[in-house]
Order: C-alpha cells, then sequence, then structure tokens
C-alpha cells in the first residue's frame, strides 16, 4: 500500500462516499443523543459541532460493519458510542495538556473554564452510557468501556513514563496501543459486532486485532507529520517542542552512533530549544532513516490489518465483498497517508 502523495480532506470525502447515509443517520443520532434542556450546555455543544473532525472514527464503524454484513440501526448507535467517548477524551485531553487549540478552534476550556470543560467530557461519556442501555446494546457497551479503561492506563502510563531518562521502543508500542489503538479498535470490533449474529469470540479477537494494527499505524503516521512537511510547508514540530520521544527519533537514535544518539537526546531533552536545535533534529532523524523505518512500521500494520480482514472467515462473500474490502483498504490508505 503506497501512494506518491500526502492525501487530502477531498480524498477522504472520495473514499468516504459508500457510507455517506450512514455517516448522516449517524449525525442525526450522535446530535439527538446530546441534545439537552440546558442553556449553558447548548451553548457549549453548539460551539463543539463547529469543531467537527474528519469522523474518521465513525467510517472506520460503518466500513467494517459492510465487511460483514449491512448496517443496521445497531451500526449507527455504535458509531455514536465510539465518537462520544473520542469527543469527551479530547476534551479532557485538552484540559490536562492546558491546550490552546483544538482543530484550529480555541479549546472549551480557554472560552468557558477547566470545569465546564470537565463536565461536558463527563455528559458526553454519560450520554454513552444512556444510549447503550436505552438501546440494550451491551455487547457494544463492553467494547467501549474496554476502550475506556485501555485509553486511560496508556495515558497514565505515559506520564510516568514521560519521567523517564529513556523512552525504548517497546514502551512507545505499549503506550500508543493503550492511547489510541484500543480506540480504534474498538471501532472496527463494533462496527462488526453490530451486524453479525453470534460471532465467536476467536472471530472477534481476529477483528480487535485488525483494529489495534490500524491504531498503532494511525499513531505512527500522527508522530511522522512531527517531523514531515507533508506538503503543507512546514513541520508540526510539537513533539520536539515538548519533548516527546516518538518512534521517528527512537528509530534514528537506535541507527546512529552511541555518541551520535547521546548528542541527540543532549539537544530534544533542552526545555527551550532554539530553531537550529530543531533543524538539527529534524536533519538527524531524516539522515538517520527514522523517517523512513517509521514509514515502513507504519505500512506493515496497515497491510497486517487488511490480511486480518480479508482472510477473516465471517466477512462477506457476496458479489459486492471485494469493492467492499477494496474501499475498506482506500479508507486504510487514506489513514497512513493523510496530510494532517
Amino acid at each position: 500500500m503506497s501512494t506518491s502523495r500526502p492525501l487530502s480532506k477531498s480524498d477522504l470525502k472520495k473514499r468516504l462516499k459508500p457510507i455517506d447515509k450512514d455517516l448522516v443517520a449517524f449525525r442525526e443520532v450522535f446530535s439527538n443523543t446530546i441534545a439537552t434542556d440546558v442553556p449553558l450546555l447548548n451553548r457549549v455543544i453548539e460551539y463543539m459541532h463547529r469543531q467537527k473532525g474528519k469522523e474518521i472514527r465513525p467510517a472506520l464503524v460503518f466500513m467494517t460493519a459492510r465487511l460483514f454484513g449491512d448496517s443496521t440501526h445497531a451500526t449507527h448507535i455504535a458509531a455514536t458510542m465510539i465518537e462520544l467517548l473520542h469527543t469527551a477524551t479530547l476534551i479532557h485531553d485538552d484540559v490536562v495538556d492546558e491546550a490552546d487549540l483544538r482543530r484550529n478552534f480555541t479549546t472549551i476550556h480557554r472560552i468557558w473554564n477547566n470545569k465546564v470543560g470537565v463536565l461536558l467530557g463527563d455528559y458526553l461519556l454519560s450520554k454513552g452510557l444512556q444510549v447503550a442501555l436505552k438501546e440494550d446494546q451491551v455487547e457494544l457497551l463492553k467494547i467501549t468501556s474496554q476502550a475506556v479503561e485501555r485509553m486511560s492506563e496508556g495515558e497514565l502510563r505515559q506520564l510516568k513514563t514521560a519521567k523517564l531518562q529513556t523512552m525504548t521502543q517497546e514502551r512507545y508500542y505499549q503506550i500508543i496501543e493503550e492511547k489510541t489503538a484500543s480506540l480504534i479498535a474498538a471501532c472496527i470490533k463494533s462496527g462488526a459486532v453490530s451486524v453479525m449474529s453470534n460471532p465467536q469470540e476467536d472471530a472477534l479477537e481476529k477483528i480487535y486485532r485488525a483494529g489495534i494494527e490500524i491504531g498503532l499505524a494511525f499513531q505512527i503516521k500522527d508522530d511522522l507529520l512531527d517531523y514531515q512537511d507533508n506538503g503543507i510547508g512546514k513541520t508540526k514540530q510539537h513533539d520536539i517542542m515538548e519533548r516527546k520521544v516518538t518512534l521517528p527519533l527512537l528509530k534514528a537514535t537506535s541507527n546512529a552512533s552511541s555518541n551520535e544518539s547521546k548528542v541527540a537526546m543532549r539537544r530534544f531533552k533542552r526545555r527551550t530549544k532554539s530553531k537550529n536545535d530543531v533543524q538539527w533534529i529534524l536533519r538527524f532523524v531524516e539522515e538517520h532513516n527514522g523517517i523512513k523505518d517509521s514509514e515502513i512500521a507504519m505500512a506493515n500494520h496497515a497491510d497486517q490489518a487488511i490480511t486480518l480482514l480479508k482472510n477473516h472467515p465471517d466477512r462477506r462473500m457476496d458479489s459486492q465483498a471485494s469493492q467492499t474490502m477494496t474501499e475498506f483498504e482506500e479508507l486504510i490508505e487514506f489513514v497512513i497517508y493523510r496530510a494532517v
């Protein structure tokens, strides 16, 4: 799986066309679920709607459902539960990180206050529980609850690891599996569960593992964007400035000599970095194949996910099966070759 150029939002729009109707239905369910008669909540929710992201996670729910059956109302509930969880965690993360911007909008806690941010996140999580119980979707509730547990463990593990002098690739993978990949895996598994009749546990485990592989690829791409301009004229450099060690740097230091690695880590650990420091780190990672090796790892994870799903014994095999699998692969291609 490869592409000659970074993929944009217009590329994503084309890839989402097969599930347009599902996304429209999902948005209605989502809006109805979080409706409230509390004036302050209404104002904050209205502002939250303006920050709408790419809807990758609901899209993964619907695309996976199509691999194993036809989308149902349960699929729309699954996508809603996932999006509620995802949005709540973003709002809570912004409070914890004291972030000023989210998707080029001022963060909710900056406009109102931390209490409003925390309470809105709690409200969204409670709505996820409520809609699951109202719709009698206990299995979907189990899946999302497991995701919350693993994501929380990953956040706490990262807090501890951030204080260590060194980060290993093993620790890095453990953290991103818990923090990011567990939610992507919940997307994939809940999409399948919403359309499958009495699936076996080992069959669901393979589906979940495919989601983990997609999630790992997704996060590695996110970390690569800190070091690549991808045609947008600049790198993000957030991780570099915040001294967050990710796979590109880990790959580069493992390829470099011991002395070179020590110099790189000394520069990287500086609380205040000059432009020269940042440019030196970018060159170091590039020259020691940190980007190239991370891209290979990212593509391998995506390929493993596609292989698991393509060869899954419960995958539908009707006349549209091949086209459905191609559409799913094209969405994963966007995930790992996106420009932003």
